[in-house]
């Protein structure tokens, strides 16, 4: 493929970074708003310049110790270790559970596979809201609720994105390659284990980013099935917060941005084997 021109390049790239500004505007108003004081946060001047707007945005004098007294009034310890619990048990369910699906129906010949398969991918077509007082009344009669169990239990019988996401990169493994090790005698699981799972490094953690954003993320299962303050996560416990000191919007902001940090760190980490995970699912049907 022939490279574009410098120019073409640059008008390119001129063209992204404007885009992008408008979306990170929020994230640089929370950055601020972390670093002022309360009498600055809630200034009642409007500004419409682009210079007083600048202005606006940037803090002063800068509060720095609002990150020290934000995480004071926020258990953040304790609410770390429970998200990152969580993080860990969905990860290593919704990913392993995951790909063994996506084997049986990639590399494993079976009758009724495209049928089933089917009826896994038409479950992505129900939203959440559908299937929320079905599962909450099974997890209630089954003793759960108030307990973490409803928040990991589900990831380790599969997700059907991620069932999806790894088939289609399975599916670009030779079958030969499969072949020749049964005829060598390797089971099942010792093709999956030992050939298809570190060929499929890239789609495997793709899956794994998506599991730990949204579960990083979620607000709805701790609101839920959580009743135990020491329980909370990050998530719900920054909630929890704006309850309590509604008003103390620089703290909330300051601990919001502590919160933020890493899934970013996460994403430029992991980039790369992001891209390559998602630009390689589709190369076979």
């Amino acid at each position: 493929m022939q490279r574009l021109p410098w120019y073409s390049r640059l008008a390119v790239h001129a063209v992204l970074i404007a885009l992008a500004v408008p979306f990170t505007l929020p994230l640089v108003w929370m950055v601020s708003t972390s670093l002022k004081g309360k009498e600055q946060v809630f200034a009642r001047e409007v500004h419409t310049s682009v210079s007083g707007l600048a202005k606006e945005l940037w803090p002063s004098p800068i509060r720095l110790r609002n990150y020290s007294e934000g995480l004071q009034y926020v258990p953040f310890p304790l609410y770390l270790r429970n998200t990152l619990l969580l993080c860990f048990l969905n990860v290593l369910g919704a990913v392993a559970s995951s790909a063994i699906a996506a084997y049986a129906f990639a590399k494993l010949e079976w009758r009724g596979r495209s049928v089933v398969f089917g009826i896994v991918i038409a479950t992505m077509i129900l939203p959440n809201e559908v299937r929320l007082i079905p599962t909450f009344a099974l997890f209630r009669w089954l003793g759960w609720y108030g307990t973490y169990l409803p928040l990991f239990i589900p990831a380790f019988f599969g997700n059907a994105f991620y069932i999806f996401l790894l088939r289609q990169f399975f599916r670009t493994i030779p079958d030969e390659m499969c072949d020749a090790a049964r005829i060598d005698g390797c089971s099942e699981w010792g093709i999956l284990w030992r050939m298809v799972l570190p060929l499929g490094k890239p789609a495997l953690a793709t899956c794994a980013l998506f599991q730990f954003l949204y579960t990083w993320n979620d607000f709805n299962g701790p609101l839920i099935y959580l009743t135990d303050q020491s329980k909370y996560t990050l998530a719900y416990g920054l909630q929890q917060f704006l309850g309590a000191f509604g008003s103390e919007w620089a703290l909330l902001m300051a601990a919001t941005t502590v919160f933020t940090v890493p899934i970013i760190i996460l994403f430029f980490l992991a980039q790369r084997t992001f891209i390559q995970g998602i630009a390689t699912t589709g190369a076979k049907g």
